[in-house]
């Protein structure tokens, strides 16, 4: 489609480039011919009113050598013979006109131009006072008829050349516009089709692609949710079969000795083994499936949850970011766990009446959310994450980072902890939004020790 849309703008303006450029180069042309002429023209005309008082030889020499083309040897003055005295007439000046071309404008009496070698020569034909004809020849070189138009050519060329490239240039930036978000589109059709059903498209481009990208990601939250209900009520079917089948399994028991007794206990024990793979297995595929949810809409909801112990201990508390949609690959519950955990170490491991502030950062592959505090901040991140690993000393398991960490981990993202612009602790959630599950755990824990290493003082995570 960016091709097209290219090749499209290029033919259209290289059509009107040329239905302009051309027409005007011709006139370009004309002008400059006609500008040559008129001047030759001009100079002939000065030469008239001598012919009509005299035809003496030294006065015309005189008045040619007073003209610039006379100056530059380009005048010529053909007087005819006077009546009655044959051979009284001479020509004044290097002539370039052929001889029949001289007869032809004294005979007609009007102004003509004849081809000469290098150029062109003006016939101007002139009465004198004893009624015969003299003829004025200008001659223009070649040169002088074409003057400025090469440079005009050039200039008109480089305008058209300017304009297709800038046209171009600008049908491309068009095309990436329009094209971008269809990739998009396309990509994350192709990821939901191969269970990547935490995939979504950003809302931007034209109109009509915007609405394709709502509907896109509306219809995978239809999936998600209809996909959640039916493992759901799998695991519930199956979790009702117990009932029953502890009632066969007691009245197995009671069968006594035999091959039968034991045939029955035997299939018993393997009905009840099938119903809890059924269960487990139905449990970590609703797990392990991106539902995705609106992060500002969970994060609001938390806040004003968290608002009444902030307002009984006096806490300042700045929200930002959270005024229009932002989607992320998480399910709901996991992250308002996630924002209740770090809030949670936020109110237990800082003093009442500490500023806290959390702003969210929509990017274009990702969301940053930062939980800012200005309590003591911690000495030691590392050892942080560290106990969200199990790590942790007496009194602290450190699950509530580990929460953080897991969730951010779920979509291809991490967990960093370093300074806030308040002067304490900086927790910050990086949730990628096309990279879902597909760093390597290891490469993360070693990215992230690397980037926490040397920040903030030391605070103990919260227990959850």
């Amino acid at each position: 489609m960016r091709w097209a849309l290219v090749k499209v703008c290029l033919a259209v303006t290289a059509m009107v480039v040329v239905a302009f450029a051309v027409p005007l180069g011709l006139v370009v042309k004309e002008l400059a011919r006609d500008r040559a002429f008129a001047d030759a023209e001009r100079q002939a005309a000065t030469i008239g009113p001598a012919l009509a008082i005299t035809t003496e030889r030294a006065r015309l020499q005189r008045a040619v050598a007073s003209t610039q083309a006379g100056g530059d040897g380009r005048m010529a003055v053909h007087v005819p013979d006077e009546p009655g005295d044959r051979g009284s007439g001479y020509d004044l000046g290097k002539s370039h006109a052929p001889k029949g071309e001289l007869a032809i404008a004294r005979r007609l009496g009007r102004a003509s131009v004849s081809g000469a070698p290098g150029g062109y020569a003006l016939l101007q034909p002139t009465a004198l006072s004893s009624g015969q004809v003299a003829v004025v020849e200008v001659y223009v070189p070649r040169g002088v008829v074409t003057s400025g138009v090469t440079t005009s050519w050039l200039v008109l060329a480089g305008v058209g050349l300017a304009l297709v490239v800038g046209a171009v240039a600008i049908a491309d930036r068009l095309g990436t516009r329009l094209v971008r978000p269809a990739g998009r589109l396309a990509e994350a059709a192709h990821d939901l089709g191969r269970g990547e059903l935490g995939v979504r498209v950003p809302e931007d481009g034209p109109a009509e692609l915007r609405a394709a990208a709502a509907a896109f990601n509306s219809m995978a939250d239809q999936v998600v949710q209809l996909l959640a209900g039916e493992r759901e009520l799998a695991a519930d079917l199956s979790h009702r079969l117990r009932t029953p089948l502890t009632v066969l399994r007691l009245n197995a028991a009671s069968l006594g000795e035999g091959p039968a007794a034991d045939q029955t206990r035997a299939a018993v024990a393997q009905l009840e083994g099938e119903v809890d793979q059924i269960i487990r297995t139905a449990r970590q595929q609703k797990t392990h499936t991106p539902s995705g949810c609106d992060a500002s809409e969970v994060i609001r909801e938390r806040m004003e949850f968290w608002s009444a112990l902030a307002e009984d201990e006096d806490r300042t508390v700045r929200l930002a970011g959270v005024e229009r949609t932002v989607r992320v690959p998480v399910a709901r519950p996991e992250l308002g766990a996630a924002l209740d955990a770090l809030l949670g170490n936020v109110f237990r491991h800082t003093p009442e009446g500490t500023a806290l502030a959390v702003d969210v950062h929509n990017g274009e592959d990702s969301v940053i959310i930062l939980v800012s505090d200005a309590g003591p901040g911690i000495a030691d991140p590392d050892a942080a994450l560290r106990r969200g690993h199990g790590d942790g000393g007496p009194g602290s398991t450190g699950l509530g980072l580990d929460i953080v960490r897991r969730v951010a981990e779920s979509t291809g993202g991490d967990l960093r902890i370093g300074r806030s612009v308040l002067g304490g602790t900086e927790v910050r959630v990086w949730l990628s939004l096309n990279g879902a599950g597909s760093a390597d755990p290891g490469q993360r824990r070693r990215g992230r020790k690397k980037r926490t290493r040397g920040r903030g003082r030391a605070k103990e995570p919260a227990e959850h």
